[in-house]
């Protein structure tokens, strides 16, 4: 089998660990690294260009994240989309956010308030440009200030570690060729409803709308991983 192709990693002021965890990834969520795949230390080591040791970091990091299983006798590989999976933790995703736009119409200040219809703003000018990869920093960019708006360290770090595990559900979601034409038009606008009812400090509807933008997302990912599994 040809080996998928990597990014030598340019050694940034980054961290250099941070940097190839980037990189890996990206390579898993884009599909260069495919579900299934082995990832060898030795491989990856002479792709990237860097020590065992920094691959070796951020395999075990990965694998925290839900995107590599060790596998007995094989070693590191590219885990499966399970679509059991994908509903469970979209279920739990849509909870813990929903309580996140709760809590930051309770805790978050004006400031606050700002930079989350800032953030809004540039998550909208990601979709009109049609950028997948854009459009899934924007978001993490923009509940990165909800959480932190939310005033709560546990639900932050909870929420942080949920959004690595469903990171690559959310890429195909926002990149597969069938990806429906009203889903970034639906979420844009529900988006901005959330942001409408923390203005008014509606906490109740905005944790509703939240969940209901996280139950959205979630039916467009389980019917591409469907088509997926059907071969379509």
């Amino acid at each position: 089998m040809v080996p998928p192709k990597l990014d030598e990693i340019q050694k940034l002021a980054a961290p250099l660990r941070l940097q190839v965890l980037d990189g890996l990834r990206r390579a898993i969520i884009d599909g260069r690294l495919a579900p299934g795949a082995r990832l060898t230390e030795r491989e990856l080591t002479e792709m990237m260009g860097v020590s065992r040791t920094v691959i070796r970091e951020a395999l075990r990091q990965l694998e925290s994240e839900g995107l590599i299983a060790n596998v007995p006798n094989k070693g590191p590989v590219v885990r499966e989309l399970s679509l059991a999976e994908a509903k469970d933790l979209y279920t739990i995703r849509a909870v813990l956010e929903g309580l996140a736009a709760r809590l930051f119409v309770q805790n978050a200040g004006d400031a606050e308030l700002k930079r989350l219809a800032q953030a809004l703003d540039v998550v909208a000018g990601a979709y009109e440009r049609g950028d997948a990869q854009e459009v899934l920093e924007t978001k993490n960019r923009f509940y990165a200030v909800l959480f932190e708006g939310a005033g709560s360290e546990t639900l932050s770090s909870m929420l942080g570690t949920l959004h690595a595990r469903i990171w690559r559900w959310r890429a195909l979601g926002l990149s597969h060729p069938k990806r429906s034409d009203s889903r970034s038009k639906e979420s844009v606008k529900a988006l901005r409803a959330m942001l409408a009812a923390i203005r008014k400090r509606d906490g109740e509807a905005a944790e509703r709308l939240t969940r209901e933008e996280a139950q959205g997302a979630a039916t467009e990912v389980m019917r591409l991983i469907e088509l997926q599994a059907a071969g379509r």
